[in-house]
């Protein structure tokens, strides 16, 4: 049993490293030295900081005063989700392990990270201020670059700093723009830090999560929300987000430590946040398809 519980907790420990694997959204975690905690458990701190422009220069009177304003907005983590598994302990035994090493990898790689990715990517799109572009197809290499183009112009405008800009489109539309094989479809790509591919089934413009009690709902995960639309591609400035995964817990319990059954016990909680700074919207720019 010694050499089982042994193998778990290695395993266990390696679920962190499926998260960095897997999720489409990691690049975007927030550095956690910047988040201050609340008043309250359930809180962080933003501070938010405004000032006036210049002014005229009076050689008699010299400078005109301004103002500068700090403020602190609290904000309150919007992602708490977790699952309970038991495994059999004969069921385990009889599959040399495999069974629960095998619960713990597909959970995280099949359930966790989707639902973590698509309720970033939906927060992201309904926060207001963001740039949006409606209803649009894109059926051909040249329709993406195009909006590519048109995407990467308004943030220039909008002085958005190039650095650190990352596109996440679907790999359809990639695939478009990679197969025009020529200068202005590359140029365009060479614009971001990063080009991540999303799967249509985590990008989707708003979502619904099931709470896994309500009838119909047990099965848990999430699906697209009603009138949602699906996206094409989401440009992030990384500054632009708070991405924070506060609270993550991967643990087990053994079965002899179990005192409901005989079986190794699988938990797992995801708790964070996911928001925009209200001032810096002007970093995600949002293309989606008709509803």
């Amino acid at each position: 049993m010694a050499n089982s519980i042994s193998k778990f907790k290695k395993y266990i420990d390696k679920l962190d490293e499926v998260y960095a694997l897997s999720s489409l959204t990691a690049k975007l975690d927030s550095d956690s030295s910047l988040v201050k905690a609340g008043a309250n458990a359930n809180e962080i701190i933003i501070p938010k900081l405004s000032m006036d422009g210049l002014a005229d220069y009076s050689r008699n009177s010299g400078y005109v005063k301004g103002d500068v304003t700090f403020t602190n907005e609290t904000v309150a983590y919007n992602y708490d989700r977790g699952r309970k598994f038991d495994i059999d302990a004969m069921d385990n035994e009889e599959t040399v392990g495999l069974a629960f090493g095998k619960l713990s990898s597909e959970f995280i790689r099949t359930r966790t990270i989707p639902e973590m990715d698509a309720f970033r990517f939906a927060t992201y799109a309904a926060a207001k201020g963001i740039s949006t572009v409606d209803g649009a197809l894109l059926t051909t290499g040249e329709q993406v670059v195009a909006a590519l183009s048109a995407a990467v112009a308004k943030m220039d405008e909008d002085e958005v700093p190039s650095e650190d800009r990352h596109l996440f489109i679907t790999p359809v539309a990639l695939r478009l723009v990679k197969d025009m094989d020529t200068t202005k479809s590359k140029e365009v790509l060479e614009s971001f830090a990063s080009i991540t591919k999303v799967p249509q089934n985590r990008f989707y413009t708003a979502i619904k999560l099931n709470d896994g009690t309500t009838s119909g709902e047990e099965a848990g995960g999430y699906t697209k929300a009603d009138g949602a639309a699906d996206i094409n591609f989401m440009i992030v400035h990384k500054t632009a987000v708070i991405q924070y995964p506060k609270h993550v817990v991967n643990k087990i319990i053994e079965p002899e430590a179990n005192q409901e059954s005989d079986g190794w016990l699988f938990f797992y909680r995801a708790y964070g946040l996911a928001d925009v700074y209200e001032n810096k919207t002007a970093g995600i720019y949002l293309h989606k398809k008709p509803v």
